[in-house]
C-alpha cells in the first residue's frame, strides 16, 4: 500500500517559489492551495493564477485540492456573495485540475445551539455543492471547531442530508480534540464512510494555548494518530494525506511555520508510516 502525501504550503512561506522548494526537498507531488504570495488562492488574479499553475507543472506538483475558505462565515451573513465565490472557486479548482475544494459549514453564533441554525447550513451546502456537481468536483467538508458540522454527529448529519459523492468529509484529528471528541474512539466510527481526505495535525487534549488545544506534529498529541492510520490501513484507505501543520503564527492564511517547523511535521507523520510498514509517494 502506498499513500499519497500533499498539504498546506503556504505554511512553509508566502512566495510560491519557496514554497515548491521544499516540496520538492521532501519529495511531495501534491500541494492543497491555500494561498501565494499572501493572497488567498480564490483572490488570486487570473495572471497569478496562471503564474502559479505555471510554476507547479513545472515542478511537477499537483494540485490535491483547493483550500478554500467556502463557508467559513457566520451562518447569519448574507449568502450570495459567497455563493458566487464558490463558482469561482469551483472554476479555479478545474483550472487547476484540482478533484476537490475544500469548504466548511458556517459558523454558528457564539454560545448558541446550532440546531435552529440546520436548514439554513443545508440550504446553503446544497447550493455549494450543486456548483460543485456541475462542474465535476467534490466539497471536502472539514470538521473545523465552531461550525456546524464541528463534531462527528453533526458531520453525519450533513453527508447523509446532502447525500451527494460530491460532498464528502475531511477528518482533521486535531480539530476534534479542540472539540473535546476522540478522534478514533469517538469520530472515526461515525465519520469513517464519508471520509476520502485526512488533515495531518495532531492536539493536547490539556494543553491550552489562547484559548485553543495546543496544536503538535501527527504522534505528539490526542489525536490517536497511530490508531487513525492502522485503523486506515486496515479499511483500504486510498485518499490523500494532507500536512496541516499549525506550528507556527496564526493569520488569515494558517500557520505560518516555516521550513524547518513544516519539516518537522513531515517527519513526525512519515515516522509514523515507517512505523507500520507503510510507503508513501
Amino acid at each position: 500500500m502506498a499513500w499519497t502525501l500533499t498539504g498546506f504550503a503556504d505554511e512553509i512561506g508566502r512566495d510560491l517559489g519557496e514554497q515548491i522548494e521544499l516540496l520538492n526537498t521532501l519529495g511531495i507531488k501534491h500541494v492543497e492551495f491555500r494561498s501565494a504570495w499572501g493572497t488567498k488562492v480564490l483572490d488570486l488574479t487570473p495572471e497569478q493564477l496562471d503564474r502559479a499553475k505555471g510554476m507547479l507543472d513545472a515542478a511537477g506538483i499537483r494540485v490535491s485540492s483547493i483550500g478554500s475558505d467556502i463557508g467559513k462565515i457566520q451562518i447569519t451573513d448574507p449568502f450570495e456573495a459567497h455563493l458566487a465565490r464558490t463558482a469561482h472557486g469551483v472554476e479555479v479548482a478545474k483550472f487547476f485540475g484540482a478533484p476537490y475544494i475544500r469548504m466548511f459549514s458556517f459558523f454558528v453564533p457564539e454560545g448558541e445551539d446550532p440546531a435552529p441554525f440546520r436548514d439554513e447550513v443545508m440550504a446553503r451546502t446544497r447550493a455549494m455543492v450543486d456548483l460543485a456537481e456541475a462542474g465535476g468536483v467534490t466539497m471536502l467538508h472539514e470538521n473545523e471547531k465552531d461550525i456546524f458540522g464541528d463534531i462527528p454527529e453533526r458531520v453525519v448529519d450533513l453527508m447523509t442530508t446532502i447525500d451527494s459523492p460530491h460532498y464528502r468529509a475531511i477528518f482533521d484529528p486535531a480539530n476534534y480534540v479542540q472539540c473535546g471528541v476522540k478522534p478514533v474512539d469517538e469520530a472515526y466510527p461515525l465519520v469513517r464512510p464519508f471520509t476520502d481526505y485526512i488533515h495531518c495535525k495532531d492536539a493536547s487534549a490539556t494543553v491550552v494555548v489562547d484559548g485553543l488545544n495546543k496544536v503538535l506534529p501527527s504522534g505528539e498529541g490526542d489525536g490517536q494518530f497511530r490508531e487513525l492510520i492502522a485503523a486506515l490501513r486496515a479499511d483500504g484507505y486510498e485518499g490523500f494525506f494532507s500536512l496541516e501543520p499549525h506550528l507556527g503564527d496564526f493569520d488569515a492564511f494558517g500557520g505560518l511555520c516555516g521550513p524547518e517547523l513544516w519539516t518537522k511535521a513531515h517527519t513526525a507523520l512519515t515516522g509514523l508510516f515507517r512505523e507500520q510498514g507503510i510507503t508513501w509517494q
